[in-house]
């Protein structure tokens, strides 16, 4: 199982909400984006994956000028995807987010 090339649609959730921001994450050529967090200012940014018990995990990172720093790690089960992001300030975790997604077909 590859990440690359693969599209996944779902939603980015406060923790402990029910309702968030819509999300499409892609992995592309090496490299990671989220579409909803591409209005504040965050680009792509390369990922790693590796083998996990029971999927594929990934982590990556991507950074916004005005926002600083999101830490993306997450599980893809089938065509299931469940990540957090921290966001980072001055090297230290300040929020963290949970993202929920499916493979788009």
């Amino acid at each position: 199982m590859k990440l690359d090339g693969r599209t996944f649609e779902g939603v980015v959730l406060e923790c402990g909400k029910r309702a968030g921001d819509e999300e499409t994450i892609s992995f592309r050529n090496g490299r990671f984006h989220s579409s909803a967090c591409q209005a504040y200012g965050y680009g792509d940014g390369p990922y790693k994956a590796a083998a996990a018990q029971d999927g594929l995990a990934f982590e990556a990172e991507t950074e916004s000028p005005q926002y600083g720093k999101l830490v993306w790690r997450g599980v893809v089960r089938g065509q299931r995807l469940d990540g957090t992001l921290t966001m980072m300030k001055d090297g230290k975790p300040t929020a963290e987010k949970w993202v929920l997604a499916g493979e788009a077909k």
